[in-house]
């Protein structure tokens, strides 16, 4: 217990204001205070400059190869946590890359099979059933074996933040959450079995609710978590109440990994004005958890 947590910093996709913010993150008090950063940098394969704020393959392919070397890293214990500088979607595409995201990527490389991706902040907290899919592929994903899985990974994980009996809300997909299925069919067919199945095996869940306003009373104290069913209904929310503060954590997955909660910014990359505070709360929040795992740990004789 008296070594240093190591967090490991990616930079994201070297085009945008990753690189800025995480060599202004590895230099923060408030980082250097909670744990010993380590910097993954983004060099691009025969050094093949990168333009700040201009779309690259070879941008998203350095961006990929910072992930999975800290990725391996943290798998190895040679770091105690991940946190990731943004990427951009669609560096990874022309790179050739298959994954749409970090959540899925962290998955595949550490072999999770069930991951989510949820937003946290003292506010509000948002777990997502779906993520990176288009909209109109979300009814097909949002499936009952999927929303009970995310409830009880919701409900599994949000231990290591505090929270030992999570009280969770479930968004509808529909406006008013159906209309007792005079808007959709989903709440009827998917969302109230999984809950119900949730429900008999203990967990404190709540819904399918209006996501109009599941998301207030959850600001208001009635819920620890809700559950989004599709990416912008649970990240619009979070980012009117706690931008800047609320960190992405991938649920699921064998090792400690947290984000920011902004993209690439390209607009204002290389520029020198990026703020990197989101990434410093993400960081803290790693080492928190960290600590927490590496206390359990200890206690348990390992």
């Amino acid at each position: 217990m008296t070594a240093r947590i190591r967090v490991g910093i990616t930079v994201g996709d070297p085009a945008g204001i990753g690189p800025e913010i995480a060599r202004a993150a590895v230099l923060d008090p408030r980082v250097t205070a909670v744990c010993e950063p380590v910097l993954y940098d983004a060099a691009t394969d025969d050094g093949v400059p990168v333009v700040p704020g201009v779309l690259s393959a070879e941008a998203g392919r350095a961006a990929y190869d910072a992930v999975t070397r800290a990725t391996a890293d943290a798998m190895a214990g040679r770091i105690d946590a991940v946190t990731t500088g943004p990427i951009h979607k669609e560096a990874f595409a022309l790179a050739g890359l298959p994954w749409r995201g970090h959540t899925e990527l962290l998955a595949h490389l550490t072999g999770a099979d069930e991951v989510a991706m949820m937003f946290y902040s003292s506010r509000l907290c948002v777990v997502l059933a779906t993520v990176h899919v288009p909209l109109s592929a979300v009814p097909r994903l949002l499936t009952r074996q999927r929303v009970e899985a995310t409830l009880a990974l919701t409900a599994a994980e949000l231990p290591r933040f505090g929270i030992p009996v999570p009280r969770l809300g479930l968004a509808g997909l529909n406006p008013h959450a159906g209309e007792g299925g005079l808007l959709g069919s989903e709440e009827q067919d998917v969302l109230a079995p999984a809950v119900a199945s949730a429900r008999a095996r203990g967990l404190d869940v709540t819904g399918p609710l209006p996501a109009d306003t599941v998301f207030r009373q959850a600001v208001d104290g009635r819920f620890d978590a809700v559950v989004a069913c599709y990416h912008d209904q649970g990240l619009i929310p979070v980012k009117l109440v706690a931008f800047g503060e609320a960190v992405n954590v991938t649920l699921g997955l064998p090792i400690i990994r947290t984000s920011v909660d902004h993209g690439t910014a390209f607009d204002i990359a290389g520029k020198g004005i990026a703020n990197p505070s989101s990434l410093v709360t993400a960081v803290a929040l790693a080492a928190r958890l960290a600590s927490g795992r590496a206390r359990e740990c200890h206690e348990r004789g390992h």
